[in-house]
């Protein structure tokens, strides 16, 4: 897959999103997990036995979603070459969430200035798994910029770095392991032994997408003057504290940039989690701290588009 093509599936994310109409795999991978984590978790349970099940569901799961779209680009390039092409652009595009993402984040913004802080709750917590119905006004902007900030990476760098690897079978193989992250990585007592697995394989893969977001968000903020020295000096202090070897990366420098503290006390299912603290309140977290962060979202995934274009432009230079 060319570089080119990876361009044109992430711009198709940005124009159209996730449109109803079009079947999505990662909803796929979703029931697939679902179904097969109710078969297979069976807490109380010795700890190995349990490591063993997940790693069956995390291999059967990106086994699958990655093989699976193998053996179908395979079945169409034997019709059409430039079939299988744009099928493999339009399954890159559906493993991509840049306008998904910002759209989130920004309804959360509307209905905190519209509707008040009952409706910002309840729309928060359809894109973050901690409590939601108590938290205040700058809790819920804390929360819905470290999402924005940590699916820089998981969202959209991430997808499309493996699909530039490998084309839809890697992106997709990225979205499984991510999506089981997200369902059974949780350090619980339901899923601390069962999703070890996923949880792990999930930060493997996103070791070299969150570094290589860190350059480009340092850019993108260069761009924006939203003080780029802060925020990579707020990282290189805070990104290690971080639970996750790469999350602390794109929240740190978020919080530098804007100049307020991300990370705290989270609450789940009623019981209190500490998230590590990144950065310095400079400034209470406001609103409108939403579309600052939406901003640095754009420019950083245009940036990353810049690339795929040139990097896709220099095969034709002679």
């Amino acid at each position: 897959m060319t570089l080119w093509s990876v361009g044109m599936a992430l711009l198709l994310d940005r124009l159209i999103g996730d449109p109803p109409w079009l079947p999505h795999p990662v909803g796929w991978i979703g029931k697939w997990i679902a179904f097969v984590e109710r078969k297979l978790n069976r807490p109380p349970t010795a700890k190995a036995a349990q490591r063993v099940r997940g790693c069956l569901l995390t291999l059967s799961t990106v086994g699958w979603a990655g093989g699976a779209s193998w053996g179908l680009l395979w079945l169409v390039h034997t019709v059409s070459p430039w079939l299988a092409v744009a099928l493999n652009v339009t399954l890159v595009w559906t493993t991509i969430a840049w306008k998904g993402l910002v759209e989130a984040g920004h309804r959360v913004y509307q209905k905190l200035q519209a509707h008040g802080i009952e409706a910002a709750r309840a729309e928060v917590g359809m894109i973050v798994g901690r409590d939601t119905q108590n938290l205040s006004e700058p809790e819920v902007v804390r929360a819905t910029v470290e999402t924005l900030a940590e699916n820089i990476v998981d969202a959209i760098v991430a997808p499309v770095f493996f699909a530039c690897i490998g084309g839809a079978p890697f992106a997709l193989f990225y979205r499984a392991a991510n999506t089981l992250d997200s369902m059974v990585g949780y350090k619980n007592e339901r899923f601390r032994d069962f999703g070890w697995c996923s949880a792990r394989l999930d930060d493997v893969l996103n070791y070299i997408p969150a570094r290589l977001t860190l350059w480009l968000l340092w850019v993108g903020l260069w761009l924006l003057k939203m003080n780029p020295v802060r925020a990579y000096q707020t990282m290189r202090q805070d990104a290690r504290k971080h639970s996750s070897p790469n999350s602390g990366i794109p929240e740190s420098m978020v919080a530098g940039a804007l100049g307020v503290q991300l990370g705290g006390t989270n609450f789940y299912g009623g019981q209190p989690s500490f998230r590590a603290v990144m950065g310095r309140s400079l400034r209470p977290l406001e609103g409108r701290d939403i579309l600052r962060v939406e901003r640095v979202v754009h420019v950083t995934v245009w940036g990353l588009w810049v690339l795929l274009l040139l990097g896709g432009a220099i095969r034709w230079l002679p």
